[in-house]
C-alpha cells in the first residue's frame, strides 16, 4: 500500500539488463547468452523483475535497457511485451551509467523515475511500493535504496556483500534508485565517473575528503553527513530510504549467490 499522498502509478521505471563482459560464469552455468535470462525458479530475473514493477502501484510504465535485440527475442514473452508496446526497450550501451543516462533523456523530465537491475530477482511489488513512497515523502532529488546489514546476513548468512558501516548503522545497497526532479538526473553523469568504484565504500567516501576517510574508517561517520556531504559537493538533494526487507538487497553478481537464490525460491516453491 502506497502511503497516504502519494498518487498511484506516479513514476517511471527503468531497469538495467545489460552485461559487464562479454562472457562469464553465470552465463556459463545456466547455457543464456545474458545474465538478465538467467531462470530463476524457470523464470527468467528480468522477467521477474518486471512483473514486480507491473504489479506496483506506484509504477505506470518500464523501460528496458538491455539485453541484446537477438538475446530479447530469444525469451517469447519478453518479446511480446516489447512488440504490444507493453514495455519501451533499447539496446544496452557501453556501460551502465552510460544506459541509464541515455533511457532518462527518452523520459520526460517532469517524470519522476525509478531506477533498478534485472539481476534483483527477489525485487517484490511490496519493496517496490516501500521505496518509492518513502522516497516521494523526502524533500529530496534523488534516493537511494540500503538495507540493514544485520537484517541481510540473518536471512543471507552465506551471501557476500559490499557493507557500508557508518557509526548509525551498516547497510547493504539495494540496486534502487529515484530521480524525483529534473536536477536529480544529473547524478547519473557522475555515476559514470565513478561507476568502477561502487564496490569500493572507502573510494566513495574519499570523495569527500580524507577527513571523511578517517571518520569512515573509525566507524564515526553518520549516514546522515556522508549524504549531506555528498549532497554539497554534487548540488543536489541525496537521500536514503532504509527498507526493512533483506531480499531487496539481493542481486545476482557471482555463481554462488545464483546458487543460493535459486535454492531459495525452490523452497519457496514447495512450501
Amino acid at each position: 500500500m502506497l502511503n497516504p499522498g502519494t498518487t498511484a502509478g506516479q513514476l517511471s521505471a527503468i531497469v538495467l539488463a545489460g552485461d559487464r563482459t562479454a562472457s562469464d560464469e553465470l552465463r556459463a552455468e545456466s547455457g543464456v547468452n545474458a545474465k538478465a535470462l538467467l531462470p530463476v525458479d524457470g523464470v527468467p530475473m528480468v522477467r521477474r523483475v518486471l512483473m514486480a514493477l507491473r504489479a506496483a502501484e506506484s509504477v505506470a510504465d518500464a523501460r528496458l535497457a538491455g539485453p541484446a535485440a537477438v538475446d530479447l527475442r530469444s525469451d517469447a514473452v519478453l518479446a511480446a511485451w516489447v512488440d504490444g508496446d507493453e514495455l519501451a526497450w533499447s539496446p544496452p550501451a557501453a556501460s551502465p551509467s552510460t544506459s541509464a543516462c541515455e533511457s532518462l533523456a527518452r523520459i520526460p523530465e517532469q517524470r519522476p523515475v525509478l531506477l533498478t537491475t534485472a539481476d534483483h530477482p527477489l525485487l517484490s511489488a511490496e519493496i517496490v511500493d516501500a521505496f518509492c513512497a518513502a522516497s516521494l515523502a523526502e524533500d529530496a532529488d534523488v534516493t537511494l535504496g540500503l538495507a540493514p546489514y544485520d537484517l541481510v546476513r540473518e536471512m543471507f548468512p552465506e551471501m557476500r556483500k559490499t557493507v557500508l558501516r557508518f557509526r548509525d548503522g551498516a547497510y547493504c545497497g539495494c540496486n534502487l534508485f529515484t530521480f524525483l526532479t529534473p536536477r536529480g538526473r544529473s547524478i547519473a553523469r557522475f555515476w559514470q565517473r565513478i561507476e568502477n568504484q561502487r564496490k569500493k565504500p572507502l573510494r566513495l567516501i574519499g570523495l569527500l575528503g580524507w577527513r571523511a576517510v578517517i571518520r569512515y574508517r573509525l566507524g564515526r561517520l553518520p549516514l546522515d553527513e556522508a549524504l549531506a556531504g555528498l549532497s554539497a559537493r554534487l548540488g543536489l538533494r541525496i537521500r536514503a530510504v532504509i527498507l526493512p526487507y533483506a531480499q531487496a538487497a539481493v542481486d545476482v553478481d557471482t555463481l554462488s549467490d545464483y546458487r543460493l537464490v535459486q535454492a531459495g525460491c525452490a523452497a519457496l516453491s514447495e512450501s
